[in-house]
């Protein structure tokens, strides 16, 4: 992949470099602000960006921001926003419309290399990678709870994971159940939640936020 990091940690902006440098990916430009970012984007064309949501000058949400404009100028390229916290309503701004390319992890996430590489990389191809914490926030934000209320246990696990961008071999393996339960889960999951069933991991991650208002 190549692949434009926008953060203004130092450290952090070098040990991504690093990281994703040992993985045969190429940090094409790195960057500490927005402006920056949007730039850099613009002139590399990378497959994918890694974005800080907090920068300078207000370190509020200059990342977000320059995220959104990437988005609607180069629709071919990722973003994969990262913070410190759990940020709801900058998580729905960013997923708004489309989900496709898009990822939202906590930073101690990066301690887990793999997993961080995997969601960049699903990220890259135009899938969806969603922080756990994010899809658990998420759910709680929502104002459609009664769909929502109905699921059991196993299949609020089951929509976790899809939130994430799981495929249903990924759900399998993570809960430790057949293929064909995951099938038969999903599906009453869709009926549930009065939802289009769709072939499309990525597609059926936008119906599930769109439900959760996330989406237009």
């Amino acid at each position: 992949m190549r692949v434009v990091i926008a953060e203004d940690a130092v450290v952090l902006r070098e040990g991504l470099t690093r990281l994703l440098d040992d993985h045969g990916h190429q940090v094409c430009a790195a960057v500490a602000d927005g402006d920056a970012l949007v730039t850099a984007v613009a002139e590399q064309k990378p497959d994918v960006a890694v974005v800080d949501i907090r920068m300078p000058p207000t370190h509020t949400d200059e990342g977000l921001r320059a995220a959104l404009q990437i988005r609607q100028d180069h629709r071919d390229v990722g973003v994969l926003m990262f913070s410190q916290y759990v940020e709801t309503r900058y998580a729905s701004r960013l997923l708004a419309g489309n989900a496709a390319g898009v990822g939202y992890l906590l930073k101690d996430r990066v301690a887990d290399v793999a997993d961080f590489v995997a969601a960049l990389e699903r990220v890259a191809d135009g899938g969806t990678a969603l922080d756990p914490e994010v899809v658990s926030q998420l759910f709680r934000a929502s104002r459609r709870t009664e769909g929502l209320n109905t699921l059991t246990r196993r299949e609020r696990d089951v929509l976790g994971l899809m939130a994430e961008g799981r495929s249903n071999a990924g759900i399998s393996a993570a809960l430790f159940i057949s293929g064909g339960a995951v099938e038969k889960h999903v599906a009453s999951i869709f009926g549930k939640l009065g939802l289009p069933p769709s072939e499309g991991d990525n597609r059926r991650v936008l119906a599930v936020l769109r439900y959760l208002g996330t989406g237009e």
